[in-house]
């Protein structure tokens, strides 16, 4: 069954328009155990939540894993992980970080109680929730 993850970036170095024009983009330059860790479980085919870190606080996307189990391209030394992802689609309301620090159901997401963690797992139920909150 495929898994649910979220991505931290931040727009003015590599937005998700940058990911929709380039059509596929190599999530690298992590280097926290837990977040390589989250790289290293992610499997073709599993969903992303696109979100702006620093500037706008809000998912406004969703990618999907294209190519997983690879070693960070700017990692010399090849301990980190990355993964490879494709833009699926824009999300009609983007979910701001406040939206959901409001929402009682997401209170143990790792986007709450790991606020600097730029690769999150995202449970089953918590993607429902984002998704209904984004208007999907």
């Amino acid at each position: 069954m495929a898994r649910h993850w979220l991505m931290k970036s931040e727009p003015f170095k590599y937005s998700w328009d940058d990911l929709v024009a380039e059509k596929e983009g190599t999530w690298d330059g992590v280097r926290n155990h837990r977040a390589k860790n989250n790289l290293a479980a992610m499997e073709v085919g599993d969903q992303v939540f696109f979100y702006h870190s620093r500037e706008g606080l809000e998912i406004v996307g969703i990618c999907e894993v294209s190519v997983a189990g690879i070693t960070d391209p700017t990692d010399p030394e090849g301990k980190w992980a990355a993964v490879k992802v494709v833009p699926k689609t824009k999300l009609p309301s983007p979910v701001t970080l406040k939206q959901i620090k409001a929402e009682p159901m997401l209170e143990d997401c790792e986007l709450v109680r790991l606020s600097r963690l730029s690769v999150a797992e995202i449970k089953p139920e918590e993607w429902s929730v984002i998704m209904s909150m984004a208007g999907v």
